[in-house]
């Protein structure tokens, strides 16, 4: 959530901000209510003052063994209607500035290059070579069918279409990518946890997919919970409307999580395969940090993420998004993109994002700043350590032999128990 005192402050640099999101939104109504607000609040500060003063008049009349008058009474209880009117009215405008302000997404950090969309995205580095095969590269899924580590026909008829069964093999290289990401991210400081799946409508609007994407979230509606989009969720919240000590950031968590997604705004896209499923595991890296830290703290969550996948053999690019195609509550965001051999082309495998104090507004983090005394919101970070089931695919179009079976990555053989994937 942006503070309104930055929109009050220069508007027309908020307003271009959002331009550069492709969002045209009018501030005008945001600032009429504002100032709606703080006459509202002049007014019922002056019915109180009044009323104290007649309230004063009225205890120095019955000390005085006196009565105050019919009219003096009459106004003393005039004013407090008044005032009970007056605060019911502040509750709504302010409901009103709270429930636009939350549909505003983050201002770009200066450094995010304007765009329309992803096309205008910024290839930063290039990390490995990708995978040359001497032969045609299968997709994944051809590769694992074949194997019997995959079963998407078994997936469609027990749930659906974007849907995945594991078996075998494949059951224990899911684990093991697992496993070897969280023990990479705890050798870099990162304390594992472990959350809830499901969450209160409060930690879905905490990290900003409240309101603005509930067509994307699996909801329980009998009991007003979520299924968390990614652990990013549950993480995040749990230092909501909490005030930490500053010598204690900054915090970093790491987390395995099943994730779930509608996809609702994918029609058509990655129908096959493990890229764009409802349901997918992935490992979240989650950062707590001074708001002077942040920016250096987005490129070291970058190379944690990158470092993981390189120790895997695995090539990728880094692209610095445009203001076009950046979250909702991301003030500058990096994706990660891994080589696919069977697509012959980069694809997303993680999302590193810095929110400044964008998601701390939304739930009330701060922490005690000890050069200046005062409680200051924080900025929270988080990225992808990183998707598990696109890195089981990444493995299998990169490490795919000519006679249909897989090598399994050095780094995860200790995990698995296995060097190759062979069909039976």
């Amino acid at each position: 959530m942006l503070d309104i005192k930055v929109i009050r402050d220069d508007v027309q640099k908020v307003t271009k901000a959002m331009q550069s999101r492709n969002q045209n939104i009018n501030f005008d109504i945001l600032l009429g209510w504002d100032d709606e607000r703080k006459t509202v609040i002049t007014q019922t500060e002056q019915m109180r003052l009044k009323r104290n003063q007649e309230s004063e008049e009225i205890g120095k009349l019955k000390r005085a063994g006196k009565e105050p008058s019919a009219e003096l009474l009459s106004e003393i209880n005039e004013l407090r209607d008044k005032i009970q009117q007056q605060e019911k009215h502040l509750l709504s405008i302010e409901s009103r500035i709270e429930d636009f302000l939350l549909s505003v997404p983050n201002i770009p950090d200066e450094s995010v290059p304007v765009g329309k969309d992803e096309k205008d995205n910024k290839v930063v580095r290039v990390v490995g070579e990708p995978a040359k095969l001497s032969f045609k590269a299968k997709h994944h899924w051809e590769i694992g069918e074949n194997l019997g580590i995959l079963d998407f026909e078994a997936a469609s008829k027990i749930s659906g279409s974007r849907f995945a069964v594991l078996k075998n093999e494949g059951c224990a290289l899911e684990r093991a990518i697992i496993s070897f990401f969280l023990d990479e991210h705890k050798k870099k400081g990162y304390g594992e946890i472990m959350t809830p799946y499901l969450v209160n409508r409060l930690s879905m609007r905490g990290t900003g997919q409240l309101p603005k994407f509930a067509e994307e979230a699996f909801k329980c509606a009998d009991d007003d919970l979520y299924l968390i989009p990614t652990a990013e969720v549950p993480v995040t919240n749990i230092y909501r409307e909490e005030v930490l000590e500053e010598s204690g950031l900054p915090k970093k968590y790491v987390s395995y999580s099943a994730c779930f997604r509608r996809e609702a705004g994918s029609y058509g896209k990655d129908t096959k395969g493990l890229i764009r499923n409802h349901q997918f595991n992935k490992v979240e890296l989650v950062k707590f940090v001074r708001p002077e830290d942040s920016m250096q703290e987005l490129e070291s969550l970058v190379a944690d993420a990158g470092n993981v996948l390189e120790k895997l053999g695995l090539a990728y690019r880094v692209s610095l998004l445009s203001t076009g195609d950046t979250g909702f509550s991301s003030s500058k965001t990096y994706d990660l993109e891994v080589w696919l051999a069977g697509d012959g082309a980069y694809r997303e495998i993680s999302s590193c994002s810095n929110f400044k104090d964008f998601q701390a507004r939304r739930m009330n983090i701060k922490y005690k700043n000890a050069a200046t005394k005062k409680r200051d919101f924080l900025h929270t970070l988080n990225g992808s350590g990183v998707a598990v089931g696109r890195t089981f695919a990444a493995i299998l179009e990169n490490f795919q032999t000519e006679d249909g079976s897989v090598v399994v990555p050095e780094a995860l053989r200790k995990y698995t128990g296995f060097d190759i994937i062979v069909k039976k």
